[in-house]
């Protein structure tokens, strides 16, 4: 998570669960088995099994996470802004390969990668994708301990988690939760995404951290936070991480291809426009045209309102994200837009985004 440009969303997960264990009366016991013994010994036990497990889960997860330290370079709507960035990343890799967060990197000019132990590594970024807000980085290291993927697909409600991070850029620390939810859509800067939830405290700089199981797997990549408050009353507890299943995947194809194969693009950028812009109806707005792309030979302009698409009432971003994400390279859907106060049908073959560090769609 960014701590100085960006207000950067982080999650934590962990639950530690301690117990004891009573041991039922061996009278009880014999009376239900028939048996009526009137000499009999009671002992009370007190276990600490599962903290055991919490402990080992984090010994072997914790040199996997390293501190990641960025120069960034951003332009707002005036000026060119620079500062620095802090977050988390995962070693994916004993050769010394990084998963993160896009928004931790994005902008980036600098970064640096710190393990466990203090050592310091240049990074270099293999790729990153703002679609997915996954990230990979390289640094030149050998022999390095790594995360083992678990299968996210297999997380339950319930289940125990541990997330290890970078918060507010102090170094490596631990929080520990339970998972609060799985399959979870959440719009993150108009990204429809599906999450895992957690009710781990979570700080700045815990984006692109690990959500490790009780088994010291890895299960999500850290990268949002609920905190705001409604009516006065602050919300706290709800932490999200990219499903490991899902991290792995696009890790995979940013390190193989450099972009994430076989996603469908209609090749325009796109610009809300509110109540408030005079001379312009609120809407999704077309801005540019990719040069070569399918909007640009399916006729589509720049300034055209999208309305509908595929067949579903189009306001804003989110709703052509997800619409995008439901369809495939080669689909041939319908847009309607407005064009100089007219209505326009027009039929749009979808190409293949290739462009990983932007949300053009």
């Amino acid at each position: 998570m960014k701590t100085t440009i960006k207000n950067l969303c982080i999650i934590f997960l962990v639950a530690l669960l301690g117990g004891f264990v009573g041991t039922l009366g061996a009278s009880e016991l014999n009376k239900a088995n028939g048996n009526y013994n009137s000499t009999y010994n009671t002992q009370t036990v007190y276990t600490n099994k599962e903290s055991s497990d919490v402990k080992s889960a984090i010994q072997k997860a914790y040199d996997t996470v390293v501190r990641i330290e960025c120069s960034i370079s951003e332009q707002d709507f005036f000026n060119q802004v620079t500062g620095t960035s802090s977050g988390s990343g995962v070693i994916i890799s004993a050769d010394g390969y990084i998963i993160t967060n896009h928004h931790v990197i994005g902008g980036a000019t600098d970064i640096k990668v710190y393990l466990t132990d203090n050592t310091e590594y240049e990074a270099t970024i293999i790729g990153s994708d703002e679609k997915s807000d996954i990230a990979v980085l390289k640094i030149d290291a050998k022999n390095l301990d790594y995360a083992e993927f678990a299968d996210s697909d297999a997380v339950e409600v319930g289940d125990d988690a541990i997330a290890i991070g970078n918060p507010l850029g102090s170094g490596i620390s631990v929080t520990t939760g339970i998972i609060s939810a799985t399959h979870k859509q959440i719009v993150i800067n108009n990204e429809s995404m599906n999450l895992l939830q957690t009710n781990a405290q979570i700080n700045s700089g815990n984006s692109g951290g690990g959500l490790f199981n009780i088994s010291g797997q890895l299960i999500g990549i850290v990268n949002a936070k609920t905190s705001s408050s409604n009516n006065g009353v602050t919300v706290e507890g709800l932490g999200y991480a990219i499903p490991s299943n899902t991290a792995k995947n696009i890790a995979d194809a940013l390190i193989n291809d450099g972009y994430v194969k076989d996603r469908p693009t209609l090749g325009v950028t796109v610009t809300e426009v509110g109540n408030n812009m005079q001379g312009f109806d609120a809407g999704l707005y077309i801005t540019d045209i990719t040069e070569d792309s399918a909007a640009q030979k399916a006729g589509l302009q720049a300034y055209d309102r999208i309305i509908e698409f595929n067949g579903v009432e189009i306001s804003g971003y989110t709703d052509l994200s997800a619409e995008l994400s439901k369809l495939s390279v080669g689909d041939v859907i319908e847009m309607v837009v407005i064009r100089n106060n007219q209505e326009a049908k027009i039929n749009i073959t979808l190409g293949e985004a290739t462009n990983t560090g932007t949300s053009a769609n």
